[in-house]
């Protein structure tokens, strides 16, 4: 079997906007990472769209295969769906977080990266961990400001 990487993600918002975070779980063979970051105004979807991202930018290794788990069906669904490359088509018309779809598409790579969905809040332990994450740095204060946040009237 092929080496490859796993990448746990989860987000998280008090309020939908409100303070977010993120949570990211990177492991491969022996090598463990734990990732965090967050905003003071944005949504869970950004913030489940962005840990996927941030995940597969920190990636040194690109010839790898890799895992992705995330608790999230919109960012799961829209990729495995491939519903994401019929709005890239139409220029992601009246659809919301262009801006991380955009950046997301250029790190993923259909061939090598494989999206998993994971039920949330359940038994998945490297889950959890990224809840857990992403609750706790959405607690801290001075969080940045997400520019790329915006609320369409779709």
């Amino acid at each position: 079997m092929d080496a490859f990487i796993e990448i746990y993600t989860d987000g998280a918002a008090k309020g939908n906007p409100g303070p977010g975070g993120y949570g990211i779980v990177l492991k491969y063979k022996n090598f463990r990472k734990e990732i965090s970051g967050g905003f003071n105004h944005t949504t869970n979807n950004r913030m489940e769209l962005l840990a996927v991202i941030i995940g597969l930018e920190s990636i040194t290794q690109k010839d790898l295969l890799v895992k992705i788990y995330s608790d999230s069906k919109y960012v799961i669904d829209s990729i495995n769906l491939k519903w994401v490359f019929r709005w890239q088509k139409n220029g992601f018309k009246n659809k919301a977080n262009p801006d991380l779809w955009q950046r997301l598409l250029k790190c993923y790579n259909i061939k090598k990266h494989e999206l998993i969905w994971v039920k949330g809040h359940a038994d998945n332990i490297e889950n959890n961990r990224c809840d857990e994450l992403a609750v706790q740095i959405s607690k801290k204060n001075n969080l940045p400001i997400d520019e790329g946040y915006v609320f369409l009237k779709v």
